[in-house]
């Protein structure tokens, strides 16, 4: 079973994070390409526009933002290419650009997939 952890795509890369994947759909603002330090950007697996127009990082809203998010990865092709990169590589590191570090997209992908996978 591979190890899972999230981190901002802005902190320095750790000895330990493995196979880097950005699970933003936009790229994140004043980080250049080259500098992000990814081994693949998935941004087909991160929440709609409409979802994370409408979630705003509002903490206020999380628990209601999990629940449709995890709606619609139930219904994404990305997200079977995406448990397919984690068992084939020992540990994996979710990269978000959000500030908030409790309330991000990559959390509840993080959840979603372990319990999947773990099924």
């Amino acid at each position: 079973m591979a190890i899972v952890k999230t981190r901002r795509v802005y902190a320095p890369k750790e000895k330990d994070d493995g196979f880097r994947i950005l699970v933003d759909r936009l790229w994140p603002r004043g980080l250049k390409k080259e500098e992000a330090d990814i081994d693949v950007w998935m941004k087909d697996i991160a929440p709609s526009a409409q979802l994370r127009q409408w979630f705003n990082h509002d903490a206020d809203k999380w628990e209601e933002f999990k629940w449709k998010y995890i709606t619609e990865l139930k219904q994404l092709p990305a997200t079977d290419e995406l448990a397919t990169l984690i068992e084939k590589h020992k540990t994996v590191t979710l990269l978000y650009g959000a500030k908030d570090e409790v309330h991000n997209q990559a959390l509840v992908i993080k959840d979603f997939i372990l319990r999947d996978l773990n099924k």
